[in-house]
């Protein structure tokens, strides 16, 4: 006599979706020229490849950087300007669990570039009017449904790092944030502290490899309560400077 088999025993694992936003942004002066920033992206390709290989199903964003994901479950779309990224994250966010921000996303671009040209060299010099470019990290997360969850990330001067980290987590409505100071951008390694609404004190794993570092910021991801926030947020703890 065969027993009946539970269907919910022989289902796949529900794989979770992890949407990455890594690299800098080029902002076109004209044809040949651009605005842009020393983010060399390997935070975030790091964070893909080490998603993948735990069962993840990830969509990489890469901004315009020679490195590139080594595994072949990364699923890899290339931006070079805001308004590509933008588009991008449109179309891919409301497919994924949890959305990590680690792009260096221009806060200025040329008001008026002249893309079909390139700018003759004056010795009297060029000025160039720029504008604010869409804040993208405030865009999703206005648009994130309660069973999302947002990484923004925070690059700043050490005195600052941490108040400049909770003032953006709490406006932009986040739930947790990497802060970084400047040294990181285009370094092998980093020194972060991470701040979330879930938790009251800040957590501070000390320097280490950024391939490391994504071993451990999906440690915490994959902690994460899976039931959607409270509207009450837990009280933030206000950050302490210690000193280094």
């Amino acid at each position: 006599m065969h027993s009946s088999q539970n269907p919910a025993s022989t289902a796949p694992p529900i794989r979770r979706r992890l949407l990455i936003t890594a690299g800098p942004t080029h902002e076109p002066i004209d044809a040949v020229r651009y605005l842009g920033n020393r983010s060399s992206g390997r935070l975030g390709v790091h964070l893909a490849d080490r998603a993948a290989e735990l069962g993840w199903q990830v969509t990489l964003l890469l901004g315009p950087t020679s490195i590139t994901p080594s595994h072949s479950g990364v699923h890899t779309v290339r931006f070079r300007t805001t308004a590509d990224l933008q588009r991008e994250l449109a179309q891919a966010f409301p497919d994924c669990d949890v959305l990590v921000m680690a792009a260096a996303v221009a806060d200025y671009r040329p008001a008026h570039a002249r893309t079909g040209e390139k700018i003759k060299r004056e010795a009297t010099g060029l000025s160039l009017t720029l504008e604010a470019t869409p804040d993208l990290l405030a865009q999703v997360a206005a648009g994130k449904r309660p069973d999302q969850w947002i990484v923004g990330f925070a690059l700043e001067p050490r005195d600052r790092m941490l108040d400049s980290a909770l003032k953006k987590l709490e406006r932009k409505s986040l739930d947790m944030i990497v802060a970084n100071p400047l040294e990181t951008m285009d370094a092998e390694g980093i020194d972060a502290t991470i701040l979330s609404r879930t938790t009251t004190e800040p957590v501070a794993p000390g320097p280490m490899s950024k391939a490391a570092f994504a071993d451990f910021l999906l440690g915490l991801l994959d902690a994460r309560p899976q039931s959607s926030r409270s509207s009450q947020a837990p009280a933030l703890h206000q950050p302490t400077h210690s000193k280094r």
